[in-house]
């Protein structure tokens, strides 16, 4: 099962601990990831606890990680990991339909959370074997020091008047936001930090797991102002709404029978940001703002271009604080950025921007 990453050609095997505390998933994971030749396990653990101890000892390039296990559970282990012995994690867990883990795991800052197939005592792992493996492989390329859990208000702040919160007021723009591998943790961060009261809708589209995404959402509306949906087929944009799409289930910009944007669901796609991007800027032209932020590839250079040309607003995340600096680095360099801002700058950017552009129409 040998890997097509781009990211897979290394002159030293990617040493991986597997930490589940069921036997038969440490033997089918780890057999998974030796039938690649460029990967290793150099040992397992069966607990949290036991990880930590395990990533001193060996010195791991990458670790998969369970989320149900007994003495320390995933969630825990993953807080210490990062604190004591940071090492990237992909996360290979039954519990994704579970919001509060799935979302506090990519909150903390692991790579990607990844579903076992069938449940906890799936038989049919190597259906996802060589997602696993790219997995693995695109986890080391992670920055690991630009790695940083989000911290978030416990609850909501009381918002007032529902129409003061999201809806009644016209979507002037649309920003259309597009990441790859590590995106979601950056998205929350974003969400987090951005008025909801802003003239615009919000479209993201990010790698993250079709079998996650509808958990995810249901507890990241705890913590934001923004009405967050999972995007669907025809959705017609509202300002206020965000409406979150996996990279494995593409979404564009449409025009409905009425006039209204809309969304449109496609298939699988070889480059899905840049045919978001595109779309977006034909429907939304000057009023369209693309950001492009942190991820492995080099897909949404073109859609940045796109936007352009139509007389919208390009922004990339600066590659010094990405964890893949790749997409963002893709399309500065090719010409196809207006403004190029630190994670920490994005949401003050975003504002004055917006609010400005308000103020104009």
């Amino acid at each position: 099962m040998q890997s097509n990453s781009p990211l897979a050609d290394s002159s030293q095997p990617i040493r991986v601990l597997v930490v589940d505390d069921a036997t038969f998933m440490v033997k089918a994971v780890s057999g998974i990831l030796e039938s690649d030749a460029g990967v290793t396990v150099v040992g397992s653990a069966k607990n949290g606890q036991d990880a930590l101890e395990k990533i001193k000892e060996l010195e791991p390039d990458v670790i998969t990680l369970d989320m149900d296990m007994p003495v320390m559970d995933g969630i825990r282990a993953i807080r210490h990991i990062m604190i004591q012995c940071p090492v990237p994690i992909v996360v290979l867990s039954s519990l994704y339909d579970n919001g509060a883990i799935t979302f506090e795991a990519l909150r903390l800052g692991v790579v990607d959370f990844l579903p076992k197939p069938s449940g906890a005592v799936s038989r049919d792992i190597h259906v996802q074997g060589q997602h696993i493996i790219d997995r693995i492989r695109m986890a080391t390329s992670v920055n690991i020091n630009n790695v940083r859990r989000v911290r978030l208000n416990s609850e909501k702040e009381d918002q007032g008047l529902l129409s003061e919160r999201f809806g009644f007021r016209p979507m002037d723009y649309l920003l259309a936001v597009g990441t790859s591998l590590s995106g979601p943790n950056t998205i929350i961060r974003l969400l987090a930090g951005l008025p909801a009261s802003l003239p615009c809708g919000v479209v993201i589209l990010m790698d993250i797991a079709p079998k996650i995404l509808d958990s995810f959402v249901d507890k990241f509306n705890e913590y934001v102002h923004w009405h967050v949906q999972v995007a669907e087929e025809g959705q017609e944009l509202a300002q206020g709404s965000c409406y979150l799409s996996s990279t494995a289930a593409p979404v564009v910009i449409a025009v409905s029978d009425e006039g209204k944007p809309v969304l449109q669901m496609l298939a699988e796609d070889p480059a899905p940001i840049d045919r978001f991007f595109v779309s977006a800027a034909e429907q939304f032209k000057e009023q369209c703002v693309g950001l492009l932020l942190s991820g492995p590839g080099e897909d949404g250079a073109q859609g940045c271009q796109r936007i352009k040309e139509a007389g919208g607003t390009t922004i990339a995340q600066a590659t010094d604080t990405c964890v893949y600096p790749n997409l963002s680095q893709n399309a500065i360099s090719e010409g196809n950025i207006d403004l190029v801002r630190e994670e920490a700058e994005l949401v003050d950017s975003l504002v004055e921007l917006l609010d400005r552009g308000a103020g104009e129409t």
